[in-house]
């Protein structure tokens, strides 16, 4: 059964994937869909964009091993779209065409700041795809009893190969199909789980959140801060650190600043970005609930025993709740989950990498630009190389927890994308020695912090456990990433003999705030 579900989830995923692709061929269908989508559709896509593996399964088991502490995942994950609401996704529909990178060209010198944002956008995104591909190397496995190490390189294999078909054949079109499925498939699931819960305990809250505190081992402790974030003063650094990045990252992600793309005009945007808090509101508060209930009725040890990190949490408590038949059902919509999300990202990247690095910045400004068909067959191509990369790395990272890997992605974001599209937006004098200080000001420190981090060695759960570099104590760089980006943004643009255009900044303001010139 398990099986059937997964190949029905992967024809049905092909099928939307080949319609799509025969609908379009120009660059504006493959990059954005051909902006046919309405607000209703793109909330859900965004929403599908945006509740990755990492929520429904790294949260999900974090809460379960954690307690109080792993509720900081869900807050930080939705208070993050009123940021993107109030200073984002209008403005951003508004100014660009494809990528971040086009909002900041539309008063920088283009070749400085695109190749910047461009490495930053395919970065982030490759940070992103870890967490994915992590998952579901955990859930093929887990599902199929292939435990071995080749059995989980496999499944990630197959995951990739998925993904490049999805992209490359597809484009946008097919991507947001696949994802407003996911959507409806992942909150059917998850609002079942949550009721299967409820009823468990009779609609007494109170008596899960009491079981979950028993079944954790941990007691009181569980139900309060400290069990993973406040045993010394490192912990609640990270603490604060983990937050900062979730907040502010989600802003600079750049799979979800292409979905503002794919919609008519910037109001459908505004729209789009207020389903989605809706949904994903939802989404986080029933994650609590599935979390108690997997200390509840699983236990922390028996959790611990299936995957360290707590990635199986899910799938273990619909076993328990419904047997074979739900647990089938959960670790397919988890994998479809996986598969949508991955299409995103690598759809993101390869836009970054054709429309920004390869047609514009790598580009002398006298040579002849390159038609659109040029563009996409590149950006194809990149799909290509991009998910082979994603392959090899995510064969490292079979230890840790998928919400943690999406966390540093989060971070990067923030540091990198955050800073300097609100500089462009907002600040009259940026210039593009601003800009350009702001991406890699905030990009570098955060991936060095990152490689020397407790991430990559010196722990059991770090990608080199036998290796001992990790002088640098917090697992995650935002605490003091984020604002390097936003302090050298500042220290570029005042240091910077160019003179930012007021024209220049005049006409962003008008076409951010009125969507006049906007494509």
């Amino acid at each position: 059964m398990a099986a059937g579900l997964f190949v029905l989830v992967v024809l049905v995923t092909l099928g939307i994937t080949f319609w799509a692709g025969r609908r379009g061929h120009a660059a504006e269908d493959f990059y954005a869909g051909g902006r046919g989508f309405s607000p209703l559709q793109n909330g859900f896509a965004i929403s599908g964009d945006y509740m990755s593996a990492a929520s429904f399964l790294g949260v999900t088991g974090l809460i379960a091993l954690y307690g109080y502490d792993g509720l900081l995942y869900t807050i930080g994950f939705l208070v993050a779209w009123l940021i993107v609401l109030m200073l984002v996704a209008e403005l951003v529909r508004n100014c660009g065409r494809y990528t971040m990178a086009d909002v900041l060209s539309l008063r920088m010198r283009r070749r400085p700041v695109r190749a910047a944002a461009g490495v930053a956008s395919i970065v982030v995104s490759l940070f992103y795809l870890l967490g994915q591909m992590v998952g579901a190397g955990t859930l093929v496995s887990l599902l199929l009893h292939l435990h071995s190490p080749a059995a989980r390189a496999w499944s990630i294999v197959a995951v990739g190969v998925l993904m490049v078909i999805y992209v490359t054949v597809g484009g946008m079109r097919a991507t947001t199909w696949i994802q407003i499925v996911k959507c409806v498939l992942l909150m059917g699931g998850t609002i079942l789980l949550t009721v299967l819960v409820l009823l468990r305990f009779h609609g007494d809250v109170g008596s899960l959140m009491r079981a979950a505190a028993s079944g954790s081992g941990q007691g009181n402790a569980y139900l309060v801060p400290g069990l993973r974030f406040g045993h010394t003063l490192t912990d609640q650094l990270d603490f604060v650190s983990l937050g900062l990045a979730l907040v502010l990252g989600t802003g600079g992600l750049p799979h979800i600043l292409a979905r503002f793309y794919t919609v008519p005009t910037a109001r459908a945007a505004r729209r789009s970005a207020m389903w989605a808090i809706g949904l994903v509101g939802c989404f986080y508060l029933m994650t609590i609930v599935l979390g108690l209930g997997a200390a509840a009725l699983i236990g922390a040890p028996a959790l611990r025993a299936a995957n360290e990190a707590g990635n199986t949490a899910v799938p273990q408590l619909a076993d328990s709740l419904g047997g074979t038949i739900l647990f089938a059902l959960t670790s397919a919509v988890a994998f479809a989950t996986i598969l949508a999300v991955v299409a995103g990202l690598t759809m993101a990247s390869s836009t970054s990498f054709a429309h920004d690095l390869w047609a514009r910045a790598f580009r002398h400004p006298d040579e002849e630009p390159p038609t659109e068909r040029q563009e996409v067959v590149v950006a194809r191509i990149a799909a290509v190389v991009i998910g082979a990369i994603a392959i090899v790395l995510s064969l490292y990272a079979q230890k840790l927890n998928v919400a943690l890997l999406v966390g540093i992605a989060f971070a990067v974001a923030a540091s990198a994308n955050l800073p300097a599209l609100l500089f462009n937006l907002f600040w009259r004098r940026f210039t593009t020695r601003g800009a350009a200080w702001a991406i890699w000001g905030g990009l570098v420190p955060a991936l060095v912090l990152v490689v020397f981090s407790p991430v990559v060695s010196g722990t059991a759960a770090a990608i080199f456990p036998g290796a001992h570099f990790d002088w640098f104590p917090l697992q995650n760089p935002g605490l003091v990433s984020v604002p390097c980006g936003f302090l050298c943004g500042w220290l570029g643009t005042v240091t910077s003999r160019e003179r930012a255009e007021p024209d220049a900044y005049a006409e962003l303001e008008v076409r951010s705030l009125t969507g006049a010139g906007a494509v």
